[in-house]
């Protein structure tokens, strides 16, 4: 019996040499004054490269499903991306037997990225720093291989500027253009670097947005592609605690995740779950018809930076994130978390979050000392992270990344 492997090795094959004939048909189209020599091409066979996406979805249904299945992490798991690349009925086919993080664990498509990661427990990655680019690239693994073949999941640059310093996070790690199609979302800060600004390119799910003068402008630009994102949606907000009187202790922080209601942890709760990203820029106007040119953009002040007054959730609160308090180690004198091994070397960025609760609101216990996220540092310029549910990847991401930024404010 011909295995899955090879079945799958057969149409990354016969997509590759689909995608050839399909180059040299396209420059035999750019030089129709040119006379090419015979390249000896087979004639193409219609019933051959069709019988893939023709078969019983009986059987289709039961390949896709044994090879999801059989490949539990990267770069295995490459494989159900190659499925669900051979045509259209094999990406229906495998958008519907692979699950989201939260139910699964595991990490497929893109837009898992933008989704909750798992309860029981959590999805465990590492960042690697470039001091020389700015660069900071996040992996999908426990520790870095040694042959540096880790899948990268997401990758932000350091932008600093006269009033704020800004991370561009985008999905590869040679593009970040804000009018890419890599682009997915951004971090701002204020002056001081004090306090934090996350921006997705994507509204949330269920979400009543109006966009901001910012979202306007971009859209009504020329120069923006009609294929390329064209928004940002401020989602989330980080402080860093001021410590005006220099006392002994480490940074304390805050997150307000205004796309989180903070009843997704409670029992029954669920977090915004997005399916897909926006195809076009037609989607984001189809979601808002009262959509206006020019919308005026509220000034805070005291951060220094432009509030968006559009993301709103009614009377829903959003959900709050703390640092969990260290204890002081007598013996090491030095504050100290337990990280379970994840975390090896001491640093004033090493953190872990934990939901702050409302005593009226209906947590067990076990949910309330759970860490979200933990994130800390194993080497000179590598830092674990780990997450999970309500958080997805990006915006666990994106919190980690202020911690990146100089804060002598707070320390």
């Amino acid at each position: 019996m011909v295995s899955f492997k090879s079945i799958v090795r057969e149409l990354k094959k016969m997509k590759d040499g689909m995608g050839c004939i399909s180059r040299r048909a396209v420059e035999g189209k750019r030089k129709k004054s040119h006379i090419a020599p015979d390249q000896g091409l087979p004639p193409s066979d219609s019933n051959q490269q069709s019988q893939w996406p023709n078969l019983p979805p009986e059987l289709l249904l039961d390949i896709i499903r044994r090879v999801e299945e059989s490949e539990t992490s990267w770069p295995a798991r490459a494989v159900v991306v190659f499925c669900a690349s051979v045509c259209r009925s094999w990406r229906e086919v495998a958008k519907e037997i692979v699950k989201t993080p939260e139910q699964c664990g595991r990490l497929t498509f893109p837009i898992s990225l933008k989704q909750p990661g798992p309860r029981e427990f959590p999805i465990q990655c590492f960042i690697r720093r470039d001091r020389a680019t700015s660069t900071y690239l996040l992996f999908v693994s426990m520790m870095p291989s040694e042959d540096g073949n880790d899948k990268l999941m997401l990758a932000a640059r350091k932008v600093r500027r006269v009033t704020c310093t800004e991370f561009v996070i985008s999905l590869v790690a040679n593009d970040f253009s804000r009018v890419s199609s890599a682009y997915v979302g951004k971090l701002r800060s204020n002056f001081m670097g004090t306090k934090f600004s996350i921006y997705d390119n994507q509204p949330p799910c269920g979400m009543a947005i109006q966009p901001t003068n910012c979202m306007s402008h971009r859209f009504h630009s020329k120069q923006v592609s009609p294929r390329v994102p064209a928004y940002n949606y401020r989602i989330g907000a980080i402080s860093y605690k001021l410590n005006v009187l220099r006392a002994r202790g480490p940074r304390r922080m805050n997150c307000i995740m205004n796309s989180i209601p903070s009843s997704s942890i409670e029992e029954g709760g669920t977090a915004p779950t997005p399916s897909s990203f926006p195809q076009s820029l037609k989607e984001h106007i189809s979601s808002f018809p009262g959509l206006k040119e020019k919308e005026p953009v509220i000034h805070n002040r005291a951060q220094g930076l432009p509030v968006s007054r559009g993301l709103t959730m009614g009377s829903v609160k959003p959900l709050v994130l703390k640092n969990k308090a260290p204890r002081w180690h007598e013996q090491l004198q030095c504050w100290c978390l337990n990280f379970k091994g994840r975390v090896t070397v001491a640093s004033v960025k090493n953190f872990q979050l934990v939901a702050a609760i409302d005593p009226t609101q209906n947590v067990p216990s076990a949910e309330q000392e759970k860490v979200i996220l933990q994130f800390g540092k194993i080497g000179k310029d590598i830092f674990t992270m780990d997450y999970c549910y309500p958080l997805s990847a990006f915006q666990a991401f994106a919190i980690c990344l202020s911690s990146f930024d100089t804060k002598l404010a707070c320390e």
